[in-house]
């Protein structure tokens, strides 16, 4: 996987991982359990967004390698497979 091709997953990734730090924190220290649901839910959101733009951006390096006279590493239905085995 080419940082490059994923590159606005990787910033979803990152919001993700400080919204769950935030989380933590805030279960840790006794917090209100409302918000901390809230952004729970926000990390999930976050995370499958993520994925969908990792996948997204696999089926696109699948093609781009097709186009180039060359075998992807993965055809978009192993992609496809392997994400929703893991959602």
């Amino acid at each position: 996987m080419k940082p490059e091709l994923v590159g606005d997953a990787l910033t979803r990734l990152r919001r993700a991982q400080g919204q769950l730090a935030g989380v933590i924190e805030s279960i840790e220290e006794g917090g209100d359990c409302a918000q901390a649901l809230t952004q729970l839910a926000a990390v999930s959101r976050a995370l499958d967004r993520a994925g969908f733009k990792i996948v997204a951006s696999g089926m696109r390096h699948c093609q781009q390698a097709r186009d180039d006279g060359d075998e992807p590493e993965m055809t978009e239905q192993e992609l496809e497979r392997l994400f929703l085995a893991l959602a």
